[in-house]
C-alpha cells in the first residue's frame, strides 16, 4: 500500500497539474515551435495590372493611418477609410473572431531585441508576423531564416520605406514592393502575401497597387510611441500602454526596435491568455 502511495504522488508531480495559463514560469520544456497555419484561400492568381493611365485616374492622395483608441474596443476608423480598405483588401482587425488577436512587428532596423522576441514567441508558443525593408532583408538573414523556420509571417515593409503616395508613378510604388518579394522568394522559396505602408500612409492608387500585386495590406487598431529607441521607459509602461486596449480581432503594432516590448512580450501574452485572448496568424484574418 506504501509503494501504491508513493507511487501515485510521482504521477501527480510529473503531471504538471496546476500550472497558470500563459507562458510557463519555469524554464519550459521543449515544444514545438509555432506552425503556420494552413490558409484555406487558394494559391493567389498572376498580378493582374491597371494600364498606368488607370493608375493615374485614382486618387494618391496621402492619408496617415488615423484612428481614436477605446480601451477595451475596437478604435474609431473613419468611413472613408473602411471603404476604401474593404474595396482594396486591406485590413485593420479581425471583425469576425471574437477574442482573437494578431501579433505584428514593424523591422525597419535591427536594434539588437528581434532574437529576444522570437524567444519569448517560442516559449510561449505564439505566432507573429515580422514586416521587414530590404536593408533588414539583407544584412540581418539569421533572424528571418528564424523568423521563418519557427513558423511566423515575413510581410513587406518596401524596399526603401518610401511614403508611397509621394511616389506618382505607380510603377515605382509597384517596383518597391516587387523588388522585395523577389529578393526573399529567392532566398526562402515563400512569395510574400502581406503588405504594410511606411508611416502608415496609403492613398487609393497604393492600395490598389498593392492589391493588382496580390497582398492584403495590413493596417492595425493598436499602436503607441514606442518606435524611439532613446526614449524607452521600462516594461511595466509598455505593458500599461497595451493591455488596456486589446478588443476582438484586434491588431497590434509593435516596434521590435523597443526594449520595452522586448522585455513586456511575456507579460502581454500572459496577460492575453489569462483574459481569455488567443494569438492568431495573420493567414486566418478574414
Amino acid at each position: 500500500m506504501q509503494k501504491l502511495i508513493l507511487l501515485t504522488v510521482l504521477i501527480f508531480c510529473l503531471s504538471g497539474c496546476g500550472n497558470s495559463p500563459g507562458c510557463p514560469t519555469a524554464e519550459p520544456a521543449p515544444h514545438p515551435s509555432p506552425t503556420p497555419v494552413e490558409s484555406s484561400a487558394p494559391e493567389p492568381s498572376p498580378p493582374q495590372l491597371k494600364t498606368a493611365a488607370e493608375y493615374a485616374a485614382l486618387d494618391n492622395k496621402g492619408s496617415g493611418w488615423g484612428l481614436k483608441k477605446n480601451k477595451g474596443a475596437e478604435p474609431d476608423i473613419p468611413d472613408s477609410a473602411k471603404a476604401l480598405l474593404a474595396k482594396y483588401n486591406g485590413y485593420y482587425m479581425d471583425q469576425t473572431k471574437p477574442k482573437a488577436l494578431y501579433l505584428t512587428f514593424d523591422e525597419g532596423y535591427e536594434n539588437g531585441y528581434t532574437a529576444q522576441i522570437l524567444d519569448t514567441l517560442k516559449k510561449c508558443n505564439v505566432p507573429a508576423a515580422f514586416f521587414v525593408t530590404g536593408p533588414y532583408l539583407k544584412t540581418e538573414t539569421e533572424l528571418i531564416t528564424r523568423m521563418v523556420n519557427e513558423g511566423h509571417i515575413v510581410g513587406n515593409h518596401t524596399v526603401h520605406h518610401p511614403n508611397l503616395p509621394k511616389l506618382d508613378d505607380a510603377a515605382q510604388m509597384a517596383a518597391e514592393l516587387t523588388e522585395l518579394n523577389n529578393a526573399f522568394q529567392a532566398e526562402y522559396g515563400i512569395q510574400m502575401r502581406y503588405m504594410r505602408p511606411p508611416e502608415g500612409e496609403f492613398s487609393e492608387r497604393m492600395l490598389a497597387v498593392a492589391n493588382d500585386l496580390g497582398y492584403k495590406t495590413i493596417f492595425w487598431s493598436f499602436a503607441y510611441k514606442d518606435w524611439d529607441a532613446t526614449h524607452q521607459s521600462g516594461a511595466d509602461y509598455a505593458f500599461q500602454q497595451v493591455t488596456p486596449y486589446f478588443h476582438d480581432g484586434a491588431i497590434l503594432l509593435l516596434h521590435a526596435v523597443s526594449k520595452d516590448n522586448a522585455d513586456a512580450l511575456e507579460r502581454i501574452i500572459q496577460y492575453a491568455h489569462e483574459n481569455g485572448y488567443e494569438f492568431r496568424s495573420l493567414d486566418e484574418l478574414e
